[in-house]
C-alpha cells in the first residue's frame, strides 16, 4: 500500500490547533458615542475588559512588552483598542499599503464566518498610522490588497512622516472603528446578533529595538506566521454586560 504523504504546513496547522487553546472574549456593547482619537478614554472603553495577555510564540530573548487591547460593538462598528507598552517606537512606512510589519505596528485579522474560517480580512496599522489591508477569501478576484469601506482610525503619533526611537517612549495607542458591512459577504448576520460568534486574532510587531512578535490567540511554534487562522480565537457578541461590569 502506498504511503500518503501530508505537507509540512498542513501538519504545523494540525499542530497549532491541537497544542494550546484558542483565546476566546466576549466584546460587549458600546453603550456610549466613542471619538476615534487615540485616547480609550471614554467609559465604554473603561468598562470593556481586556482581552487578556498577548503571546511570544516564538520568543528567544529580549523584553515582553505587554499590549493590552479591548473590543466593542454596536450596530454599524467593530471597534479594536490596543495600549501597546514599548520604551523603542520607530515607524517609516507612509506609503498606503506599504511594508507597515517593518514598524511597530499592530494587526486585527477578522474571519466573520467560524464555519469557513479560511476566508478573513486583515488590518495592519503602524505607529504613524499607514495602513495596510488585505482581503484573503475565496471570492476575492482583485489584487492583494483591499479597500475596505469607511474605516476610521487613529493612532498616537498618527501622521507624523516618522517616527524615531526617544528615551520618552514609554507606549502607543491604536484606536480604530470598522464598519461591520465590509464583512457583509460572509458574516452569517448583518450586523450581528447577541451570541454570534467570529474568529479573529490581534497581532503586534516590535520596530527596530527589541523586535518582538505577539499575538492574542496563541501559535504553537514552529508555525510563526499570523495568516494562521486556524490559530484564531473566538469572539461572542454580547449587548448587554454582566451586572458590575
Amino acid at each position: 500500500m502506498k504511503r500518503r504523504t501530508v505537507p509540512a504546513g498542513l501538519l504545523a496547522v494540525v499542530f497549532v490547533a491541537a497544542a494550546q487553546p484558542l483565546a476566546h472574549y466576549e466584546i460587549y456593547r458600546a453603550d456610549s458615542p466613542l471619538a476615534i482619537d487615540a485616547r480609550l478614554d471614554e467609559p465604554a472603553w473603561r468598562q470593556a475588559p481586556p482581552v487578556g495577555d498577548f503571546h511570544f510564540n516564538n520568543w528567544k530573548s529580549g523584553e515582553k512588552e505587554p499590549t493590552v487591547a479591548r473590543m466593542l460593538w454596536d450596530d454599524e462598528n467593530l471597534y479594536v483598542g490596543y495600549l501597546c507598552h514599548d520604551r523603542h517606537i520607530s515607524a517609516s512606512v507612509t506609503q498606503r499599503h506599504g511594508p507597515v510589519s517593518r514598524d511597530d505596528c499592530v494587526e486585527i485579522f477578522i474571519s466573520p464566518n467560524p464555519e469557513k474560517v479560511t476566508n478573513y480580512y486583515t488590518f495592519e496599522i503602524n505607529a504613524i498610522g499607514t495602513m495596510l489591508n488585505r482581503c484573503r477569501t475565496d471570492w476575492w478576484t482583485g489584487p492583494p490588497t483591499w479597500e475596505p469601506e469607511g474605516v476610521r482610525y487613529r493612532t498616537t503619533f498618527h501622521g507624523l512622516e516618522r517616527k524615531e526611537e526617544s528615551p520618552d517612549d514609554s507606549q502607543w495607542i491604536v484606536e480604530l472603528a470598522i464598519p461591520l458591512r465590509n464583512f457583509a459577504r460572509d458574516a452569517a448576520r448583518m450586523p450581528p446578533g447577541d451570541g454570534d460568534r467570529w474568529r479573529l486574532n490581534l497581532n503586534r510587531t516590535g520596530g527596530i529595538t527589541n523586535r518582538q512578535n505577539s499575538t492574542w490567540s496563541p501559535l504553537a511554534p514552529p508555525v510563526a506566521s499570523f495568516h494562521t487562522p486556524q490559530a484564531f480565537g473566538w469572539v461572542r457578541f454580547v449587548r448587554r454586560r454582566p451586572p458590575g461590569l
